[in-house]
């Protein structure tokens, strides 16, 4: 996972593969502040020749690139050069507003982390939807998106026992982190309402509606009881 260190510490670099290498700086809990510089230095290494795919992860970056073009060292060269060219630069990304119905049967975590956070369920709401989120990276499933930004009074730590199924388009909070279900499955994360956002759609040229570096408000559609 994700890790909170100096941005002078030195990266990991490990095989992935016959046509993989990954960096890794990710030592304890998740830092924002390295997974801008993770995005950035993906960026980066997206436009050179010999690299056909950046994979931003949680304060970590796989590149897969084409062994026959260049050297493994050579490429791990560059990409320790990119990291300490890029510092903490990075394109915006877009602002995808996604409307959520607060609460109900969808959201039917809310009142008991509310409440566990000391607050009411009207000043999580607000404060949940108040907030700016990033696109750290995707994963778990095709276009599960792993939000930072969560304000530190609404982190929950995950169920003890996970849910069989969660609904698609349903809002939920793991940790101090936020997403939503690109489909319906099981998750341990807890729920706090539900969008009718399409996250994923196989037909479309680029399926996941959200990508690493893109910017997410959730706006109050409603608040069920």
């Amino acid at each position: 996972m994700a890790g909170q260190i100096s941005l002078e510490s030195a990266p990991r670099l490990s095989n992935a593969g016959s046509r993989g290498l990954l960096l890794d700086v990710a030592v304890g809990a998740f830092s924002a502040q390295l997974q801008q510089r993770i995005l950035a230095l993906a960026a980066r290494m997206l436009c050179h020749p010999s690299v056909e795919q950046t994979v931003p992860g949680m304060n970590n970056l796989l590149l897969v690139y084409r062994p026959q073009q260049i050297a493994e060292q050579a490429l791990a060269d560059a990409m320790l050069q990119a990291w300490q060219e890029v510092g903490q630069t990075q394109p915006t990304g877009r602002l995808v507003e996604i409307p959520v119905v607060y609460g109900g049967s969808c959201g039917e975590d809310l009142p008991a982390i509310a409440e566990q956070a000391g607050l009411s369920v009207q000043t999580f709401v607000e404060l949940h939807s108040a907030a700016e989120y990033q696109v750290a990276c995707l994963g778990a499933m095709p276009g599960f998106p792993y939000l930072s930004g969560l304000d530190s009074r609404l982190a929950t730590p995950r169920r003890a026992v996970p849910r069989m199924r969660l609904e698609q388009g349903t809002v939920i909070i793991g940790g101090p982190q936020a997403a939503v279900m690109p489909f319906a499955g099981p998750s341990g994360w807890h729920a706090i309402g539900q969008t009718s956002c399409l996250l994923f759609d196989p037909v479309n040229e680029q399926p996941a509606l959200l990508q690493p570096g893109d910017r997410v408000r959730f706006t109050i559609a409603e608040l069920l009881p």
